[in-house]
């Protein structure tokens, strides 16, 4: 999200840092349930994640500034791209408002632009401006009325000098920002917690990954909102861009154009909507298609249903890469590493792949594999399998020795 200097370092340890979570979610309040990413333009049309585990992203629908208003041009391919990587998409605005005739501005606007499902988090950002507690209540009454889950966020230090907390945190769940440093952190140091109550989502980093990433944890499950059983491909509600991302999680194969073909009506043919057909080929002119031309089509009959086939964890056969995917997200599918994936198919740079783009998924590699129990070290794993620490980093394409988790596979 847009971004103020921290001010204050929060002193809160894990445990007084769950304690504060709301006793309705205590189930959840004992273990980090969720990671994810915050994303606004920066991030590009299909968004940046930090890492394979991550299963939400929140997109700025745009960002009001009392009285102007600036869209996210990105927002609705980056819900889109969330979906078809099984994903759960949520939606933020940057609220920089005061008074309930700016609320309503803002929301008037906004509201009818949601691409998020009933039920998903729309998260107002306030951290700059002259904010006063009776309209942003007014606010997020208002986007819960509409149907979705409403949530502050902020800076603390920015939202108790600002607005009184307790009490709107008494309503509605918080989301907190507060950053030990700005080196690349992939696990939240909760020495630097924002205590405060009802806080549900904590921003813990702007540096998730080299470069710059928003990093997220979700306490209580609250990013499970919207979708059925917490599943990216059973929204409770549909919306044009969440259906465009179920039909790019579809199984494809290829279609020859032909003499006469228009792109609707190969849409049509098998389920899909232009939109869809246009992402999954990343076609920049919808009217200029040509006979001979190959396009990535959903399987005939397959038009309205998620294939399951792509959570398989064997490696075997191949796969073709669709708008959106990434290396690291297609591993973590087929349960192996970028490195290996990059190995086999020869692909010097994992950053690069395209939609078509037929991937070996087993082959050409000799790379055996461990996976990581609770309690492991790198260097223990490397001794226990006669290799080096080293060895291992590089193989598995690990940006920091210190951070693997229980259930990963390492190969070596």
């Amino acid at each position: 999200m847009q971004k103020m200097k921290m001010i204050k370092r929060g002193a809160a340890s894990v445990a007084i840092a769950l304690l504060l979570l709301p006793l309705a979610d205590t189930a959840h309040a004992t273990t980090v349930k969720h990671y994810g990413v915050d994303w606004s333009k920066f991030q590009g049309n299909n968004g940046k994640w930090g890492y394979a585990r991550d299963d939400f992203s929140i997109s700025q629908i745009g960002g009001y500034y009392n009285g102007y208003f600036i869209d996210q041009s990105t927002y609705g391919t980056q819900v889109s791209n969330t979906i078809a990587l099984n994903r759960r998409a949520h939606t933020y605005i940057y609220a920089q408002f005061s008074g309930r005739n700016q609320a309503d501005q803002m929301l008037d606007y906004y509201l009818p632009k949601v691409q998020t499902p009933k039920g998903s988090i729309v998260m107002l950002d306030v951290e700059s401006g002259n904010p006063d507690t009776d309209s942003v209540l007014y606010a997020l009454k208002r986007v819960k009325d509409a149907g979705y889950t409403a949530v502050l966020y902020g800076y603390r230090s920015f939202l108790t000098s600002h607005l009184d907390l307790a009490s709107i945190a008494k309503q509605y769940p918080l989301a907190l920002a507060e950053y030990k440093d700005y080196k690349v952190t992939a696990e939240p140091d909760y020495n630097y917690f924002p205590s405060f109550d009802n806080v549900q989502l904590f921003q813990f980093t702007s540096t998730y990954v080299a470069g710059g990433l928003d990093g997220d944890v979700d306490f209580t499950g609250i990013t499970e909102n919207g979708y059925k059983g917490g599943n990216a491909q059973a929204p409770t509600t549909s919306t044009p861009a969440t259906n465009t991302g179920k039909q790019l999680h579809q199984d494809t194969h290829n279609y020859t154009v032909k003499s006469g073909d228009i792109l609707s009506a190969i849409a049509s043919r098998y389920g899909m909507t232009v939109n869809a057909l246009v992402m999954l080929n990343g076609i920049k002119n919808a009217n200029l298609i040509y006979p001979g031309q190959s396009l990535r089509v959903a399987d005939s009959g397959q038009g309205s249903t998620v294939s399951q086939k792509a959570t398989t964890t064997t490696m075997t056969g191949s796969y073709t890469v669709r708008y959106g995917d990434t290396l690291s997200a297609i591993a973590s599918r087929y349960g192996t590493s970028t490195s290996t994936l990059a190995i086999i198919n020869g692909i010097s740079n994992p950053n690069w792949i395209y939609p078509g783009q037929v991937l070996k998924l087993s082959g050409g590699s000799s790379a055996r594999s461990y996976t990581v129990r609770s309690g492991d070290m790198l260097s223990g794993i490397a001794s226990r399998l006669g290799t080096s620490w080293t060895a291992l980093k590089a193989k598995n394409g690990l940006a920091n020795a210190n951070l693997i988790y229980p259930g990963q596979t390492l190969y070596y």
